[in-house]
């Protein structure tokens, strides 16, 4: 089963890092976020993606084309001419980067790589600028247990403020620190699809979110996966800093494969 993620958009609320890299490539602990959602996946035993790519794609294509030989230990033999892999450290991937469009909207992306997706009943999707401990196979286990389209996972987000709780009088009774959700769940990625939902996107202005999701949810043949674990996406500089500062700590929880 491929794994599908998002890599194409501007990432204008970043702008202090997107504006020299696409968004998927701004680094945690040195990796870019990319890699960190690729291992986890991984972990799981899924090892072959399929990166849509758009905003500065060609940034993501020199990462991979690269990869093997920053990560393996090389000898040069400059006066033959030689290069000789002495040992490496590369994960099992194997990774297609499909070329979607600088503005094509998310929907416009999935349909525009659709002819890589047809060989597989179905096939995952995610976004690439998000990492949690969502477990990979109890989600494709749970979209196994249901006759839908597609599941997604249901998460409810780190709260960024402080909650009061206010008694009639117009006194504080108590303080809360930043509730997850504040009740509601959204939409955290780490999508399971069947080929079918294929069959409900258009052309490049189509975003996956609303038509083609509502639509499949009006027929109920979209399913939710509820995730109570670690989720955080990267929105902005201070969760890139929020991110950093935990995987420094030693203690970040999305690092589910060591």
């Amino acid at each position: 089963m491929k794994v599908v993620i998002l890599a194409g958009g501007r990432g204008t609320r970043i702008s202090e890092e997107s504006t020299i890299r696409p968004k998927p490539m701004i680094e945690i602990g040195g990796r870019p976020i990319l890699w960190h959602i690729m291992k986890t996946y991984s972990h799981h035993g899924y090892n072959d993606f399929l990166i849509l790519l758009g905003y500065r794609g060609y940034d993501i294509k020199e990462f991979f084309a690269n990869y093997w030989l920053r990560n393996s230990d090389v000898m040069f033999d400059v006066r033959n001419n030689e290069m000789t892999i002495c040992s490496t450290n590369t994960e099992e991937w194997r990774v297609t980067l499909a070329e979607t469009g600088e503005e094509t909207m998310t929907g416009g992306r999935i349909k525009r790589a659709a002819k890589y997706l047809l060989d597989d009943e179905l096939f995952m999707l995610t976004y690439g600028d998000g990492v949690a401990d969502v477990n990979i196979s109890k989600l494709v286990q749970f979209h196994h247990s249901h006759d839908g389209m597609a599941t997604v996972t249901a998460i409810q987000p780190a709260g960024r403020f402080g909650v009061l709780d206010i008694d009639d009088q117009g006194r504080v009774a108590s303080f809360r620190e930043k509730p997850n959700g504040e009740g509601s769940w959204i939409n955290g990625g780490f999508f399971v699809c069947n080929k079918k939902v294929l069959e409900y996107l258009d052309g490049d202005e189509t975003v996956f979110e609303r038509e083609p999701l509502e639509t499949i949810s009006k027929m109920k043949q979209l399913h939710t996966f509820h995730h109570d674990g670690f989720w955080h996406c990267m929105d902005t500089l201070r969760d890139k800093i929020n991110l950093n500062e935990m995987w420094d700590s030693g203690k970040a929880p999305w690092k589910v494969w060591e």
